[in-house]
C-alpha cells in the first residue's frame, strides 16, 4: 500500500488499477483524482432541464469506480480506454432509463452535440445534418451573452464551477447563474428550432 502520495501520482493508471483491485483506497482515490475531468468532459453535453446538472457527473462516476475496479490488464486495452467506455456507457444507461420513465428528470435531458450519424447515412443526410448543426449554434450564440458564451466553452471543455469562476473572474453564484440562463437558452433555441 502507499503511503507517500508523490509515489502514487508516478505511478501507472493500470499498476493504481491493481492495487485498488488488492484494497487500495489511495490507490483508488489518486485513479479517481486523475480521471474527474474525463467523467465531467463526458458528463457535460448533456444536461437535465429542471434538475442538477451534477446527476449525470454522479451517474459518470459510477461509470468511473466500475472501470476502476473491473480492469484486466490481460484485455490489451490501456486503462483511460476502458475508463471512457465505462463512463459514456453508464450515462447512456441513465438516459436510457429515462427514457423509460424511471427517473423523470432525466427525460429532459438535451444534449449540447448533435447525434452521431449512422454509418448508412447519405452524403446528403449528414451535409443537412451539419448545416442544421451550424444554424442551431449561430441561434444560441446570439442569444448569449459574451460572458455566456465563454462560460459555455469553458463549461463543455470540462471545466467545475470553481475552475470557471477562476478564469472569468466571477463568482461561483455568478456561474452557475449563467449555466442555468445559457441551459434555459439552449432548450428555447432547440424548441424555436423544430417549429420552423
Amino acid at each position: 500500500m502507499f503511503t507517500d502520495a508523490s509515489q502514487q501520482s508516478e505511478q501507472s493508471d493500470e499498476l493504481l488499477c491493481r492495487l485498488a483491485a488488492g484494497g487500495d483506497r489511495a490507490a483508488e482515490e489518486e485513479l479517481v483524482k486523475r480521471y474527474l475531468r474525463m467523467v465531467r468532459v463526458c458528463a457535460r453535453p448533456y444536461f437535465l432541464a429542471g434538475g442538477d446538472s451534477e446527476d449525470l457527473i454522479q451517474e459518470a462516476m459510477f461509470g468511473l469506480l466500475k472501470a476502476i475496479r473491473e480492469f484486466d490488464p490481460q484485455r490489451d486495452a490501456a486503462f483511460r480506454t476502458f475508463a471512457e467506455i465505462c463512463i459514456r456507457n453508464r450515462i447512456r444507461s441513465a438516459v436510457a432509463a429515462a427514457a423509460r420513465d424511471k427517473h423523470a428528470p432525466l427525460n429532459n435531458s438535451v444534449p449540447f452535440e448533435p447525434p452521431m450519424m449512422g454509418s448508412g447515412a447519405s452524403p446528403e443526410d449528414l451535409y443537412i445534418s451539419r448545416e442544421e448543426e451550424a444554424e442551431r449554434l449561430d441561434r444560441l450564440y446570439s442569444r448569449l451573452s459574451p460572458l455566456e458564451r465563454r462560460i459555455l466553452a469553458l463549461f463543455l471543455r470540462g471545466l467545475s464551477y470553481r475552475e470557471i469562476s477562476a478564469q472569468t473572474g466571477r463568482s461561483v453564484k455568478s456561474v452557475d447563474n449563467a449555466v442555468q440562463r445559457i441551459r434555459h437558452k439552449v432548450a428555447g433555441t432547440l424548441g424555436d428550432f423544430s417549429e420552423s
